[in-house]
């Protein structure tokens, strides 16, 4: 199973990234999505699980929860925008990974045997970070983490 990652689009979806995104089974959307045709464009690729970013605060983006714990196969995901927010102990709860935004700087790395992850930015550039998403590989209980940095 192929899993789309993606944050901080901020009203501004990228061609680049959906063709790297173009053949998951599921995309997860980090926050800070700055509008709802941003969701609708991308539940054309795959079924979408979102969480909402601090910059998501008018009514459209009220029903959008905080965090999601996600489960796919054997694999649980935990799913919220700023990893500072990180109200839980993750192995203590069985998660295996921890997805998170906010700070547009991609971010791969294990820690106490979860693995925490941030695409990074796929919408306007924040200073000189790169323009990414991700993709996370599911098979047979293991998991891989792909950042693709887009050239845009």
């Amino acid at each position: 199973m192929r899993i789309g990652l993606i944050a901080d689009t901020h009203n501004l979806l990228r061609p680049e990234a959906l063709a790297a995104l173009h053949s998951v089974d599921h995309l997860i959307h980090a926050g800070d999505i700055g509008g709802p045709h941003i969701l609708a464009e991308l539940q054309r690729i795959a079924p979408l699980s979102v969480v909402r970013g601090n910059n998501d605060d008018q009514a459209w983006a009220d029903a959008i929860p905080e965090q999601l714990v996600l489960r796919f196969d054997a694999v649980s995901l935990y799913v919220l925008h700023d990893l500072k927010q990180l109200a839980i102990d993750p192995k203590a709860e069985g998660i295996d990974v921890v997805i998170a935004g906010h700070s547009h700087k991609p971010l791969q790395e294990e820690r106490d045997g979860v693995l925490y992850l941030n695409p990074g930015s796929a919408g306007p550039r924040r200073f000189k970070l790169p323009i990414g998403v991700g993709i996370l590989h599911i098979e047979d209980g293991r998991v891989r983490a792909e950042l693709i940095t887009l050239q845009v």
